[in-house]
């Protein structure tokens, strides 16, 4: 086996090198007098994050795990691997007892993944990219009840979503499929070098085509943001003259003759350039000035404030942080009952949604804001 060969040079190379880890640790200790208490466990820098409320785990046999844990890790939503044994009929098994095939271990990786980035039905999609679920205990060039393929849960929930997804993809297959989709029984972590390998080992043995690795970086991209910054040839086409002045060129518009400074129906109030919601109508007031006039934005996050001296005065720029175009300017000398602040908005970087259209035009989720006084 392939593996094996791999292993025997590794393990020698692995003696030598704890020999000298062992000899550095003595010197240490004498050096300081005292040699404090070293952890044995692996400190991973994904803890943290392991052990969140929102993530969960699940196991993949998929034949060698050195390989099988690298192409989890690629893909976006996995935030923990490690491998190790799964399923067997021993405590604390070596990597020798588990090949000599007398303990029932299967080679797993722990996979702890965020189910609100990634959906664990794409997991075992991907997964079976990589095995040949037709093939009893063999996987490339390894061969052995280790290498049998499985994927095991700890909780019933994930294990109906397995067993569902994997007689979906039966369907594909003209021969009987032999993965395991049962419980996990118990679970053994491997030993030090087995973890992360072929991030230690970038040329060393795997079962796996290389260009799946590729392919399991790019299967869960990020999503496209709702709102994006439009290219200005776009913005000329598609605004009026005015309104790519005002949010492009930073200029103002004529006071009291504007679309909305009359405008009072209950709606919402978006980015003329994006459609990313702005403002909404409870937080608009009648200043006088001639301009739409706000107490406040929907949310701090939603706006971009910059000084402004470029008429020999300091103002208080403020600009929609998606679409980076010129809104108006923030003033405090709004109603002190409204928090002091008056956002006075051109009319031309706004697009105002009545209230009976929000939820036919997908802003249906800001309506409960409307009833908030």
């Amino acid at each position: 086996m392939e593996k094996m060969k791999t292993y025997n040079k590794t393990k020698m190379k692995n003696i030598l090198t704890f020999l000298g880890m062992i000899l550095g640790i003595a010197v240490f200790a004498t050096s300081c007098g005292e040699a404090k208490q070293q952890s044995s466990s692996i400190n991973k820098g994904n803890e943290t994050i392991m052990n969140a409320k929102n993530v969960k785990e699940v196991y993949f046999a998929g034949g060698c795990f050195w390989g099988t844990e690298h192409f989890f890790q690629q893909i976006r939503g996995v935030v923990g691997t490690e491998v190790g044994y799964a399923n067997g009929n021993k405590k604390n098994p070596t990597y020798e007892e588990v090949v000599s095939h007398t303990t029932g271990f299967a080679e797993a990786v722990k996979v702890k993944y965020d189910p609100e980035q990634v959906d664990l039905k794409l997991l075992i999609d991907l997964y079976f990219k990589t095995i040949d679920p037709t093939s009893l205990n063999k996987q490339g060039n390894d061969r052995g009840d280790q290498y049998r393929t499985g994927i095991y849960s700890t909780d019933k929930e994930t294990e109906a979503v397995i067993k569902e997804e994997v007689q979906k993809l039966a369907k594909n297959y003209n021969k009987p499929l032999v993965v395991e989709t049962i419980p996990l029984k118990n679970f053994y972590s491997a030993e030090n070098y087995h973890q992360d390998y072929l991030d230690k080992n970038p040329g060393g043995y795997c079962h796996i085509e290389p260009g799946l690795f590729e392919m399991a970086r790019n299967a869960n991209p990020l999503p496209k943001a709702k709102y994006q910054k439009q290219d200005k040839e776009v913005l000329k086409k598609k605004l009026t003259a005015e309104q790519y002045a005002v949010t492009q060129e930073n200029a103002t518009e004529r006071p009291h003759t504007n679309e909305y400074d009359k405008e009072f129906r209950e709606g919402i109030y978006v980015d003329i350039t994006t459609g990313e919601p702005l403002f909404i109508s409870t937080d608009k007031f009648e200043s006088g000035c001639g301009w739409p006039s706000f107490s406040k934005p929907i949310s701090k996050n939603v706006i971009d404030e910059k000084t402004d001296n470029s008429i020999g005065m300091a103002r208080t720029e403020v600009r929609s942080k998606t679409g980076d175009a010129h809104l108006g300017h923030v003033f405090d000398d709004g109603p002190k009952d409204k928090g002091g602040l008056r956002y006075c908005i051109n009319s031309a970087s706004l697009k105002f949604v009545p209230k009976a259209e929000m939820k036919e035009k997908g802003y249906g989720d800001y309506i409960s804001l409307l009833n908030k006084k």
